[in-house]
């Protein structure tokens, strides 16, 4: 299992400078991988909010090894040129290392309905599928001649290319336990579902909800490549042995990802530096 983190692009990690720094410390640490939260405005209030694809860049150069990228982006917001031109170029200056998460978006109303877009989800998710495929068009380097329902690429050809071949790999987002989302994700290169407790709010990941979901991937898939099943949750800096034994229960259960997950709450930059730096559990 690989391990990394994630955090939000609202409250206190805004600042590039010191996002920067945390991705500094979790690669200097060990850690695989960083990834960002890709929101304009949040579904919760008005809140500080920073440019993902800002926060990415300072990531990109201020690392050299671990894995990085937004988590998740929400492929409908876009325009896929533009889309295609920003990620490749990430992947180019970070010599292949991006990582593309996408997804619906959250919430459909935050995310589309506040510029007057459509929130219907199955709208959304024909235009997140439509996108995907632009991409990976764009992303080969090969004429792309698209024409779907809602996106349009005539005649059009990307170079550079990113240095992934044939792509960055794509990881699709959804909510577990709604099956429909896996549908798309076995298409791709891996999953990464929210698994969050209704009462607490909480990243709440179980062994038995992760066999479950591996179980249903199973099941949907015809390939035999490698696919990631990238789980978020929450370990203690200061009980080492146990989130050594909630990751490795974890794994077992077929997850390939443990993310510690941190919120734009208070304190939470505080956190997620204290856990950065004790580093991540593996097993000894």
């Amino acid at each position: 299992m690989r391990f990394a983190v994630s955090v939000p692009n609202l409250g206190e990690f805004t600042d590039p400078g010191q996002v920067a720094e945390l991705a500094r410390r979790a690669e200097a640490a060990g850690w695989d991988g960083f990834f960002v939260w890709d929101h304009v405005v949040f579904a919760y209030g008005p809140i500080d909010t920073a440019d993902p694809w800002v926060l990415l860049t300072v990531v990109a150069a201020a690392t050299t090894r671990i894995r990085f990228g937004p988590m998740v982006t929400p492929v409908a917001r876009y325009r896929p040129g533009p889309l295609a031109r920003r990620t490749t170029t990430l992947d180019r200056m970070s010599g292949g290392r991006l990582v593309f998460g996408a997804g619906l978006g959250f919430t459909l109303p935050a995310e589309f309905g506040t510029w007057g877009e459509s929130v219907r989800p199955r709208e959304v998710a024909d235009r997140l599928d439509e996108g995907l495929a632009v991409l990976a068009g764009l992303w080969s380097g090969e004429q792309v001649d698209f024409h779907g329902e809602h996106l349009t690429a005539t005649e059009v050809t990307f170079r550079p290319t990113p240095i992934q071949r044939p792509r960055p790999p794509v990881w699709i987002g959804c909510d577990w336990p709604h099956r429909r989302p896996l549908h798309r994700a076995v298409r791709w290169d891996g999953v990464a579902p929210t698994m969050v407790d209704p009462a607490a709010g909480s990243w709440r990941p179980t062994p038995a909800a992760v066999t479950e979901l591996v179980a249903t991937i199973g099941e949907l898939r015809s390939s035999t490549d490698p696919f990631d099943v990238v789980i978020t949750g929450r370990t203690l800096a200061t009980e080492p042995a146990a989130a050594r034994e909630t990751t490795a229960a974890i794994a077992a259960a077929g997850a390939t990802w443990w993310v510690e997950g941190f919120r734009p709450g208070p304190g939470e930059y505080a956190a997620a530096l204290r856990r950065i730096e004790a580093g991540p559990p593996r097993a000894a």
